[in-house]
């Protein structure tokens, strides 16, 4: 049985869907004021394997992503090279959509921008104002996380810590660093600070924060709990809270059942970021001879909640390993890839095998060294058709998740 770690709780539990009927899925997708490098994409990988084994195991998954087009640093990029923040995130968009296809990945079901969803937005905003949760101030809305009783259980913040006597108040969309803002969060720009990027609303001129933008769009997408809601480990601090306080302040239910995240690639031990000149991109690495499958084993090639070290070694040995592992499988299919009569018990013996390791945490290299251990010690060149027919039907199928194999 598949056990996930629920980041609400923090502990390993069985996976059952909140509706048995259809695993409803929202992972968080990129802020398109730049291109999404091989970091980001370790986490829109690790989604894709999370959808590919639900199907894989039997789940009818329908999965939502979210494209973050109105913030603060869409505006200050787009300023900077002298176009309109809408055609800035729209080559951006192109250019995402365009690597996940190229990485093998499954479309999300239902793919969202924030500029889609501001009269959800606003919507959301009145709700809150007319409930005391959110206020106005100096023509902005802000949220009051202490109005929220279940705030912070995300990540675990102490709420000792929060400043009661005096009024915080945080006006920008992001703010960088693995740190808490202790103080309120802002849910609208008001027209004094949204004169290049604003719509007329229920509410008024403005635009929303980045802070709303997923409420605004799940608001739109979803009227029942999720199954699951993703995102990379940074999206604990503040951001995933801010949802989830947001959309329950509003709902008579929970936001998602499970929370997952994922950890940061790192190079050289250090995360990647502009300021540090470490960030690769995807066809940085295709045009160092790897190929696209390479590329995606590399990143899906661990555990999701374990930080992956990017180096040149790191990336020849996943890539030797890989092609050791499809060696052996053209040796099957050179035997039992023709019309014979499969033997199901090896299909079965090798589904057993990527099921137990994939079952706990979703753990990718566990499953494939498991794999690549048992066909080592199999004398692959000497089976009968049968079997070898067997284990090439199920490692076809199982490929239907890994996408790197055939």
């Amino acid at each position: 049985m598949l056990t996930l770690f629920n980041s609400l709780g923090k502990k390993l539990e069985p996976f059952k869907p909140a509706n048995e009927n259809t695993v409803y899925i929202f992972t968080c997708g990129p802020s398109v004021y730049q291109r999404a490098h091989i970091g980001n994409f370790r986490t829109f990988l690790f989604e894709d394997i999370l959808v590919r084994y639900l199907e894989y195991s039997g789940c009818l998954v329908k999965r939502g992503m979210n494209f973050t087009d109105v913030e603060d640093k869409a505006i200050a990029e787009a300023e900077s090279r002298r176009m309109s923040p809408k055609d800035l995130t729209d080559q951006n968009i192109q250019d995402f959509l365009h690597e996940m296809n190229l990485l093998k990945m499954k479309i999300p079901d239902y793919l969202a921008r924030a500029s889609e969803a501001v009269d959800e937005a606003a919507e959301i905003i009145e709700q809150l104002l007319r409930l005391g949760v959110a206020y106005w101030h100096d023509g902005n809305v802000y949220f009051d996380p202490l109005k929220f009783p279940r705030f912070g259980e995300l990540y675990g913040l102490d709420m000792t810590r929060w400043p009661l006597n005096k009024k915080r108040r945080f006006h920008r969309d992001t703010y960088p660093g693995m740190k808490w803002n202790l103080g309120d969060f802002i849910l609208w720009h008001g027209e004094e600070r949204s004169r290049t990027l604003h719509w007329d609303t229920r509410i008024g001129k403005g635009r929303p924060s980045w802070n709303i933008q997923d409420p605004s769009i799940l608001y739109k997408l979803y009227d029942e709990t999720l199954s699951i809601y993703c995102g990379g480990i940074d999206n604990l601090v503040r951001h995933h809270d801010y949802t989830r306080a947001i959309l329950e302040s509003i709902r008579p239910y929970p936001l998602a059942k499970y929370w997952l995240h994922c950890r940061h690639l790192l190079v050289g031990g250090q995360k990647m970021s502009k300021s540090r000149g470490n960030i690769y991109y995807t066809d940085t690495i295709l045009n160092e001879g790897y190929s696209v499958e390479e590329l995606r084993f590399f990143l899906i090639y661990g555990q999701y909640r374990k930080e992956l070290n990017y180096s040149r070694g790191a990336m020849d040995s996943a890539a030797e390993r890989l092609r050791k592992f499809k060696k052996t499988v053209k040796t099957l299919d050179g035997i039992g890839g023709r019309d014979t009569d499969m033997d199901e018990r090896g299909m079965q013996e090798v589904e057993e095998i990527f099921a137990r390791g994939m079952d706990e945490d979703l753990n990718v290299k566990g499953a494939f060294d498991k794999l690549d251990e048992f066909l080592s010690k199999t004398d692959v060149g000497d089976l009968n058709p049968g079997v070898a027919s067997g284990f090439l039907r199920a490692l076809k199928e199982i490929d239907e998740v890994l996408r790197v194999i055939f």
